[in-house]
C-alpha cells in the first residue's frame, strides 16, 4: 500500500521592482516612486516535484502578474497595498497556505536621506 505524502514547499519571488503611485502625499500619487516587493508563499509541492509539470504547482508568472496588477492600483498606505495583494493571492491561488510579503518604497520623501521604508505582512 502506497501512502501519498504531501510536501510543503516555499516559493519566493524576490526583489520584484515596480514604478507606482502609492503614498499619502499628493505628489507621490502624481510623480510616483520605485518599489521593491518580496513575496514568499507555502504550497504543497509534492506533485510538481514528481511530475516536473507547471500545472502541478502555483505558476510564478501568474503570481508576478497578479502582484503587478495590484501595484498599478493606487493606495495611500503600504499596509493597505500589502493586504490587497495577500487577499488577491488567496482568492486566485487556493493551494497557497501561507503568505509573507514585504513592500519597500525606495527613497521615500521623509525629509532626510533614507534607502527605503518597508511594510511586512504575513498570513
Amino acid at each position: 500500500m502506497w501512502i501519498k505524502l504531501k510536501y510543503m514547499g516555499k516559493i519566493l519571488l524576490e526583489n520584484m521592482e515596480f514604478f507606482a503611485y502609492h503614498g499619502c502625499f499628493k505628489e507621490e500619487q502624481i510623480i510616483g516612486n520605485r518599489f521593491l516587493v518580496n513575496l514568499e508563499f507555502d504550497t504543497d509541492t509534492s506533485q510538481a516535484e514528481l511530475s516536473d509539470k507547471l500545472h502541478d504547482t502555483v505558476n510564478y508568472q501568474a503570481v508576478y502578474e497578479l502582484v503587478a496588477e495590484q501595484m498599478s492600483a493606487k493606495s495611500y498606505l503600504l499596509e493597505h497595498l500589502a493586504h490587497r495583494i495577500i487577499e488577491a493571492l488567496y482568492q486566485e491561488f487556493p493551494p497557497i497556505k501561507y503568505v509573507k510579503i514585504r513592500i519597500s518604497k525606495l527613497n521615500p520623501p521623509m525629509g532626510g536621506k533614507m534607502d527605503a521604508v518597508s511594510v511586512e505582512l504575513e498570513r
